[in-house]
């Protein structure tokens, strides 16, 4: 969402600035606030990542709140679905722990070790009667290999724009083929319209994240698109300044732009209709998609 012509921009602090020096990959480096938007509610998100470090927890916070909602479509869909569910990519236990508290069985499934044990340790403090219904699994999607069956699995929190265009086909058949009969698969991707990734590849956003700990944080956000290999990388210039001490941290996430019709093929070859589809906008350019699968009879 751009910032509307006449409407002035918040000031970002003086010390935001050495953040944001071209060695760290820009080739030119913005002015100060200059073709920066800023907005509260359509952040470019780490939603299809765990945060790094427990420092940054709290962006990573603020970046997922808008994708936040979609807990509750989830929770709706496994009412009708029942039990197991398999959450694909499930960092550290967002939609897991939740669910498990809901009484469902849920196998969690992510490459990242000390997320997965973020998530057990979370249910382990909720009670044993949660922690009995969670199950982990690390394995990379690229590579999954399944031995359960699942009523319901979750690709969530735009987890499918991590997995590359050519593994994915692989991915939705191993998941298909462990679906019982009348489950179904959900997923959520972003959907960019193409004539605005070529009039607008690059994209810049300052905000500050909201923190309750005595730590002032500013972020500039940077996301370029590569349409030739249809990817999207977005950089995060954070300074953390506290009452002793500031820091300086770069995170990085690299995301797939996905083709819907590619997808929906994909989808079709699995063995998988789609059943319902949602779709949320979020700019004139940009519009989250909902779907839901069901496993062809």
């Amino acid at each position: 969402m751009h910032t509307p012509s006449g409407t002035s921009l918040p000031v970002v602090p003086a010390a935001l600035a050495p953040v944001l020096p071209s060695r760290y990959g820009f080739d030119q480096d913005p002015a100060p606030c200059a073709g920066i938007r800023v907005t509260a509610d359509t952040l470019p998100g780490l939603e299809s990542v765990s945060p790094t470090d427990e420092g940054s927890v709290w962006l990573h916070d603020a970046l997922l709140g808008p994708h936040s909602a979609d807990i509750v479509r989830y929770l709706s869909l496994a009412r009708s679905t029942g039990g197991p569910v398999l959450d694909l990519g499930s960092g550290a236990g967002r939609l897991t722990v939740p669910f498990a508290r809901h009484g469902f069985a849920v196998e969690a499934v992510d490459r990242d070790a000390s997320a997965l044990e973020r998530l057990e340790g979370w249910a382990r403090r909720i009670g044993p009667q949660v922690a009995g219904l969670v199950v982990t699994h690390r394995a990379d999607l690229t590579e999954l290999r399944l031995e359960g069956s699942y009523r319901l699995a979750l690709l969530a929190g735009a987890m499918v724009t991590a997995v590359p265009p050519d593994s994915r086909p692989g991915l939705l058949r191993e998941v298909a083929a462990h679906l019982e009969s009348g489950g179904a698969l959900a997923l959520d991707y972003t959907a960019h319209l193409l004539p605005g990734l070529i009039a607008e590849p690059r994209r810049t956003w300052a905000f500050q994240v909201p923190r309750f700990d005595g730590i002032d944080e500013w972020v500039v956000a940077r996301q370029v698109f590569d349409l030739p290999s249809m990817s999207e990388r977005i950089t995060y210039y954070a300074a953390r300044t506290g009452k002793l001490s500031s820091e300086r941290v770069v995170l990085t996430t690299d995301k797939w732009i996905v083709d819907p019709e590619r997808l929906a093929a994909e989808l079709h070859s699995a063995g998988l209709h789609i059943e319902g589809r949602r779709r949320h906008r979020i700019d004139d350019r940009t519009e989250s998609v909902l779907l839901v699968c069901r496993a062809d009879d």
